[in-house]
C-alpha cells in the first residue's frame, strides 16, 4: 500500500508522532509549515475566526497514494488551522485518509472533531486517532491545561507505543 504522512505540528509532539509512523510505513513524509511566525494569540483568532493561514507551498503528489495519514494537533476541538489550509489545497485530490493526533486532552475527548474533518475535506477519514497527553500523565492530580501544554514527547518509548496505536488501526483497516 502507497502510504504518505502530511503533518503541522506546534510544539514539536505531532512532528515526533509523524516522523515515527512515517518510518514504519517508509512512507514519504511531507511537513506543512505556516509562513510568519505563530503564536497562541494568533491560533487563538484563527480558531475563533476560522481564519486559515498561509502556508508554505505543498508538492505532496496524493492522487497516486492509497492512504494519506494526516497528524497534526487539534485546537479547541477543531483541526489546527495550518492543516485546513492544506485541506483546501488537497482535498480535491485526495483519496482515503486517516487522521492522528496527539493533543492535550486536558478538557476531554473532542467531539466535533470527526464532523469538523466532514466538513473541510468534504467526507470521512477512514480511521480517527485522537490520542491525548492527558492519558501519558499522572492521572491525581487531574492533568491541567498548563500541564499538557508544556508537555513534550522527548521518550522514545512513549513514542513507539503511540505509533505502535496508530500502526496497528491502520493496518487493521486496510487489511
Amino acid at each position: 500500500m502507497r502510504i504518505i504522512v502530511i503533518s503541522y505540528s506546534f510544539t514539536g509532539n505531532n512532528e515526533a508522532l509523524a516522523n515515527s509512523i512515517a518510518a514504519e510505513f517508509a512512507a514519504e513524509h511531507i511537513k506543512i509549515t505556516a509562513i510568519g511566525p505563530r503564536t497562541t494569540g494568533a491560533i487563538i483568532l484563527d480558531m475563533i475566526l476560522n481564519r486559515t493561514p498561509q502556508i508554505n507551498p505543498i508538492t505532496a503528489q496524493v492522487e497516486d497514494k492509497d492512504l494519506v495519514l494526516f497528524v497534526g494537533p487539534v485546537w479547541l476541538g477543531q483541526v489546527a488551522s495550518p492543516l485546513r489550509t492544506c485541506f483546501k489545497e488537497l482535498k480535491a485530490r485526495l483519496g482515503q485518509y486517516a487522521f492522528i493526533s496527539i493533543s492535550g486532552g486536558a478538557l476531554g475527548p473532542n467531539s466535533k472533531l470527526a464532523g469538523d474533518l466532514k466538513k473541510r475535506v468534504g467526507k470521512e477519514p477512514i480511521a480517527l486517532l485522537d490520542l491525548h497527553i492527558a492519558d501519558l500523565l499522572p492521572p491525581d492530580p487531574k492533568p491541567t491545561l498548563k500541564d499538557t501544554g508544556s508537555y513534550r514527547l522527548t521518550d522514545k518509548d512513549v513514542i513507539k507505543s503511540l505509533t505502535d496505536t496508530v500502526v496497528k488501526t491502520v493496518r487493521k483497516i486496510i487489511s
